[in-house]
């Protein structure tokens, strides 16, 4: 099935990480992504009374706006959890004087 870098299969713990992270990562994008919405589009029409050519303007680029942060969010989310376990700190060993021993 799914194989790591080790040549093995993942185990329930590593695919219950990669989920949760893929979540995380959703969630994460989703509230970024409001809050631009809600910067952009919310906040200078509770602010203001602009005309409706502004407010499709603030429409549209609101929209793409969140849209980039979203993907951006989720893929920044998961690059870090990629790196973080492809590389995994090494445990404590106690005793030991050189940490590649």
């Amino acid at each position: 099935m799914a194989a790591t870098g080790y040549s093995g299969r993942r185990s329930a713990a590593e695919r219950d990480a990669i989920t949760i992270e893929i979540g995380y990562a959703l969630v994460s994008g989703a509230v970024v992504a409001l809050a631009f919405i809600g910067v952009v589009i919310a906040g200078p029409l509770l602010a203001f009374d602009p005309p409706p050519a502004v407010v499709g303007v603030l429409k549209v680029a609101g929209v793409a706006l969140a849209s980039v942060a979203f993907a951006v969010r989720v893929a920044t989310v998961l690059w870090k959890f990629h790196s973080r376990s492809a590389h995994p700190a090494q445990p404590s060993q106690p005793g030991r004087t050189r940490p590649d021993s």
